[in-house]
């Protein structure tokens, strides 16, 4: 089945603390398409300037991303600028260009408003409800938010969690929705402010899944050498929903939600493995069936031992 995936599309600019590099391939929307792309057929809407690099189209399209909700417009697209710490959690923003992403107003072609599953990437609340406004009888939305949406459109965010079925956000932004220290107190009081399902991204500590009783802890894959973290998250939302629409489901259940998480959790492991989506660029599906079997084997392992405590 498809996925429709909605976000923002960037040129960034990334500098660590060992290397730096210009121009690279970033946005919400690019990462979660490519790591849909690897399990099922994706559709992309998203804006980007005249000075898009061709490299970046043809990287899409050889995945097999359908392009035609991607608007190029007149203009500069949007970059992002940011440096990373030793500690790889830690970042610091040191420029953000809007350019022609400030006028972005998601547009989804007709013959895909029924698509079943939909991912709102990143973007602001407003634009998250007018994408769904779009929609007709998804069957399963998730929707990917920030601290920032939480501190300025918070009346927006909580309107769209009554229309969502999964909502995505880190652990810092869990406990800043709620004003909860823990995050398992957190993740059950944010399920009931709307959305069925809630997952907390924890970063190098994995992330938790939460239904009504159920609960699901996946760590993530142990890494060695991380080289660039951003898109991870996005990477996980987009394995995740692709995971879900690959699988042909009907209902989603919890079962589904499991392994979608640790699909997500693995693309996101090789993403970080190299910068920006050099990494998913090369990536095999057998490369992912392997990471996938051993990260279920660790998931189930803590699952079982956290059933007998």
């Amino acid at each position: 089945m498809s996925v429709l995936i909605v976000g923002s599309i960037a040129l960034d600019n990334i500098k660590t603390q060992t290397e730096e590099r210009m121009g690279l391939l970033g946005g919400s929307a690019s990462f979660a398409s490519l790591a849909a792309s690897f399990f099922a057929h994706t559709r992309l809407v998203g804006i980007v300037g005249t000075d898009f690099p061709a490299e970046h189209i043809e990287l899409f399209k050889s995945r097999g991303i359908d392009l035609k909700g991607l608007q190029i417009v007149e203009g500069k697209t949007f970059s992002w600028s940011g440096e990373y710490e030793w500690d790889m959690n830690n970042r610091r923003t040191l420029s953000v260009s809007l350019n022609v992403f400030e006028s972005f107003r998601p547009e989804i072609p007709s013959e895909w408003r029924t698509t079943p599953f939909v991912l709102l990437a990143n973007i602001h609340p407003s634009l998250q409800h007018h994408v769904l406004d779009q929609i007709e009888q998804p069957r399963f939305v998730v929707a990917d938010t920030m601290d920032l949406w939480i501190e300025t459109a918070r009346t927006e965010l909580e309107r769209l969690l009554q229309r969502v079925d999964l909502l995505i956000l880190n652990d810092s932004e869990a406990r800043q929705l709620i004003n909860q220290t823990s995050l398992i107190r957190a993740g059950r009081l944010i399920r009931k402010m709307g959305p069925k399902f809630v997952v907390v991204k924890k970063g190098e500590h994995g992330a938790l899944l939460f239904g009504e009783e159920e609960f699901f802890s996946c760590g993530a894959y142990p890494l060695e050498d991380i080289h660039d973290p951003t898109g991870a998250g996005d990477c996980f939302a987009g394995g995740l929903i692709g995971s879900l629409a690959g699988a042909g489901v009907g209902t989603v259940h919890f079962a589904h939600l499991r392994k979608a998480v640790v699909h997500g959790s693995v693309i996101a492991s090789f993403n970080v493995e190299s910068f920006s989506v050099e990494r998913l660029r090369h990536l095999t599906t057998i490369e992912i069936a392997k990471r996938f079997e051993r990260l279920k084997h660790m998931a189930m392992i803590e699952a079982k031992e956290l059933a007998s405590r």
